[in-house]
């Protein structure tokens, strides 16, 4: 069931100027496994595309579901992230670890051809915090065990 679905509004503390994102609604349902609770985030748009986008991302799933554990889709993450040059995985990955957050971001990337970009997926997937997999019950499965 969904436990929140919010269009363009967070509570101040948690979000930019009191605002999300105006032209995105976010879902977010939550999953128990294991006892361990994630918050499963779904969108009709991109959900994030920098870094205070994606610590709206983990307040809003840690204030609704009272999780920091985050499974996306990868469609809903902006394609600059996937550019490891550019320095927004960095960027973000680093205040989720700041902030005790893990994500497992699911979807397709075997039309990735980086090397680096593929050394960073299978070396995520080794950790604890960050997860690049194919499925989303691949996602619950790396955060729940």
């Amino acid at each position: 069931a969904v436990i929140a679905e919010i269009l363009g509004w967070l509570p101040p503390k948690y979000a930019r100027n009191g605002t999300f994102n105006k032209s995105t609604k976010m879902k977010i349902h939550q999953i128990t496994k294991n006892n361990i609770v994630c918050a499963v985030v779904e969108s009709d748009g991109f959900v994030i595309t920098d870094t205070q986008s994606a610590l709206d991302t983990l307040m809003a799933a840690k204030y609704v579901t009272g999780s920091k554990n985050i499974i996306i889709k990868k469609e809903l993450i902006t394609e600059d992230f996937f550019i490891l040059s550019r320095g927004l995985a960095g960027e973000i990955l680093q205040k989720y670890v700041n902030y005790s957050g893990r994500i497992a971001i699911y979807g397709d990337y075997s039309h990735y051809t980086s090397k680096p970009l593929k050394d960073f997926i299978y070396e995520s997937n080794k950790g604890n915090n960050v997860f690049l997999v194919s499925t989303k019950d691949e996602a619950i499965d790396m955060l729940t065990k």
